[in-house]
């Protein structure tokens, strides 16, 4: 097909042998880059609707890749496309044309009542009108966009306003508490004067019986003296006798301090001899056993069995309610690696606080569980060593050129075999190294969610 400028009668011979239609006239030149965002779009639902039913071989070479996307998505992502050869291409706008003639007529009416639609029936058509058209639709799309404005600061108008009520009810609001408060200022300041009256009275009155008296006193002075004197005399005593029960108050208060203080450290006394008894018969147990040759790795009968075996040493702790079941354990003894789980814990603090919120909730977790509680923190860079310490709970502090992980592996070998340990830490090496001695290994992160249920 030969190609034909879309105003040339040779392109409107064919439909107006289908359907007679008015002379549109010469064409006028028109510059597509500069039309309408509307008008585009049209023109490319138009184009995209009929590239769908061309034949292939009437499809321009730049549209195939277009006429594969669905129909759905063509006008929209291949827009450019299509319009570029509706401009270069007199052909596909013969044929787009020839299309809508046939099954679209509506969409070619020059009159249409949507100015968009008449103006991109004119455009198509190369109506001589199509320019006026276009800037037709162009100023409607400026006034559009101008109402859209004029609405938009309309908006903001009214939430100006909106605020600006606000704003004044809560002045009103605010006004209204000053008057308030001023009122139960004056009220307040209205009773302190009726105070001060009163007061005022009475004192006239203690004047006038300070005067009274002064004047019998001036008439019975040799009478008096002596009873004055004695009520002097009576009133040191007195003031002496309290001196004295007050002394002796503060002196009770004083040994009962002391009392307490005492009783205190007589108890720390009995639990130290407590302990050092309780390690004196650990140790003559230790010797009964070594001394009769009985086996103290704890084994039972059924440990000797043959044909089968157990897992060896402790194992990993993998929820808090396994922890839980651990610490219920009698003498157990729980190891923490000390900046391992602060660490994890409380990041944003500081080590001086990590350490102290840390021993703080392990006193706290010893005092419910009864269980033996040790942290150990890396000595290195600590300047000053905490005095103060948690009941039930030994900190540790690795020496110069030890590492904290060396001694948590030295306080698991010293325990003796049998007895239930739990070391938390996070540290692979560590975990793995304890365990193989038979402590039990849990992760930071499960010993803090038990701390958190303290």
């Amino acid at each position: 097909m030969q190609p034909e400028e879309p105003g040339d009668p040779g392109l409107r011979a064919p439909a107006a042998a289908q359907r007679p239609e008015p002379d549109p006239g010469p064409a006028v030149p028109l510059d597509w880059r500069e039309l309408p965002e509307p008008v585009r779009t049209r023109l490319a639902e138009l184009a995209a609707d009929a590239l769908g039913k061309l034949p292939r071989a009437d499809i321009p070479q730049q549209l195939r890749p277009v006429a594969k996307f669905a129909p759905a998505k063509r006008a929209r992502l291949g827009a450019a496309a299509l319009l570029s050869a509706l401009e270069s291409s007199s052909s596909f706008r013969t044929e787009v044309l020839e299309w809508l003639r046939e099954h679209r007529q509506d969409a070619l009416d020059p009159n249409d009542e949507d100015s968009v639609a008449a103006a991109t029936a004119a455009v198509l058509l190369g109506e001589a009108s199509a320019t006026s058209r276009v800037r037709l639709v162009a100023k409607n799309a400026a006034e559009t966009a101008l109402r859209a404005e004029r609405d938009a600061a309309l908006a903001r108008n009214q939430k100006l306003e909106a605020e600006l009520a606000r704003t004044r009810e809560e002045l009103a609001q605010a006004l209204a508490a000053i008057e308030a408060a001023r009122h139960e200022r004056d009220e307040e300041l209205d009773r302190l004067r009726s105070r001060l009256r009163g007061q005022g009275v009475l004192l006239r009155q203690a004047k006038d019986a300070a005067e009274a008296a002064r004047a019998g006193a001036e008439q019975a002075d040799v009478r008096l003296t002596g009873e004055v004197a004695s009520l002097m005399a009576q009133l040191e005593r007195e003031r002496q006798r309290v001196a004295a029960e007050r002394a002796r108050a503060e002196r009770a208060m004083a040994e009962a301090e002391i009392a307490r203080q005492a009783a205190r450290e007589a108890r720390e006394a009995d639990e130290v001899r407590l302990a050092l008894l309780v390690d004196t018969i650990e140790g003559a147990v230790t010797g009964l056993r070594r001394e009769l040759s009985l086996d103290a790795s704890g084994r039972r009968p059924a440990d000797r069995v043959r044909g089968a075996s157990g897992v060896p040493g402790g194992q990993r702790v993998r929820d808090p309610a396994g922890l839980d079941r651990l610490l219920a354990l009698p003498s157990v003894h729980l190891i923490v690696d000390g900046y391992n789980v602060s660490k994890t814990g409380y990041p944003e603090l500081v080590l001086a606080d990590q350490r102290d919120r840390l021993v703080q909730q392990l006193g706290a977790l010893a005092a419910r569980t009864g269980a033996e509680v040790t942290v150990v923190f890396d000595g290195a860079g600590v300047l000053s060593v905490p005095t103060a310490a948690i009941r039930g709970v030994r900190v540790l502090f690795s020496d110069p050129g030890v590492q904290a992980d060396d001694v948590i592996r030295s306080l698991v070998r010293a325990e003796p075999a049998g007895r239930p340990l739990v070391v938390a830490t996070s540290d692979r090496a560590v975990a793995d190294s304890t365990r193989g001695v038979g402590a039990h290994s849990v992760a930071s992160a499960i010993l803090l969610t038990r701390l958190g249920r303290v």
